[in-house]
């Protein structure tokens, strides 16, 4: 049986986890694992349904209804929701908030634990979330919690909404991420916190350039076996 290596990346709302795994994954020929977008993609069901995503009894029974799938289409990843490919609806500061609100229910990440961890035994994975490390991949080869500061956070994500034409002050967007902030690090199933043996990268006032950089350093460090990967690529 194959030694999978599964590295996982934890950390707080625009931090740069999705992106920066993103690359990370193409860079060494990982499969890559976008959690959150199953968080926001329930979220989004529960807004779509009349349904207020942090009601435990009304939400519940909406996962009856739901077909989950992740695929691989051109290198990225995209989930599909009972076959409606959802990738540009699920980005929003309204969805981020109802996924905020539905990651809490202990029914919604049993509903997705499998999935998740699922992934991780049939392929190389760098699976970024808020409970990766910490739950849903506890034996993870590496393991990273990446933050920067809420200001930091906030601009970022400003400017990457405006990029996609959803219309978004900076206070607004800095409110958001405080808010997510607070929930995720105090709810009572699975909250937000650095694992023990989790390496702590704060990316502020970094490019997203110096931060892919800076984690690739850090991947080749910890895990020898990425630089023959990595000579293949270049080869």
């Amino acid at each position: 049986m194959k030694d999978w290596i599964s590295i996982a990346i934890d950390g707080p709302s625009g931090a740069g986890k999705s992106t920066i795994a993103r690359q990370l994954a193409k860079r060494f020929g990982f499969i890559y694992v976008d959690t959150g977008a199953l968080y926001r993609s329930i979220g989004w069901y529960a807004l779509e349904q009349g349904v207020f995503p942090g009601d435990l009894e009304k939400v519940e029974p909406l996962l009856a209804q739901i077909h989950l799938e992740l695929k691989y289409e051109g290198g990225e990843q995209r989930v599909y929701l009972n076959g409606q490919e959802l990738s540009g609806k699920i980005r929003t500061p309204e969805v981020s908030m109802a996924a905020s609100q539905v990651s809490p229910l202990p029914p919604v990440r049993r509903f997705l634990f499998d999935l998740q961890r699922n992934m991780a035994q049939i392929s190389n994975v760098i699976m970024d979330g808020r409970d990766i490390g910490t739950v849903v991949l506890p034996n993870a080869t590496l393991k990273l919690f990446l933050t920067a500061s809420p200001e930091d956070r906030a601009q970022r994500r400003c400017q990457e909404l405006l990029e996609k034409g959803v219309q978004v002050t900076y206070d607004e967007v800095l409110a958001d991420v405080q808010k997510r902030d607070y929930n995720d690090s105090h709810r009572a199933e699975a909250p937000l916190r650095q694992a023990e043996d989790a390496l702590l990268v704060d990316t502020t006032g970094n490019s997203l350039e110096q931060s892919i950089t800076q984690i690739s350093g850090i991947l080749l460090e910890k895990l020898p076996q990425l630089q023959k990967k990595e000579a293949r690529n270049v080869l």
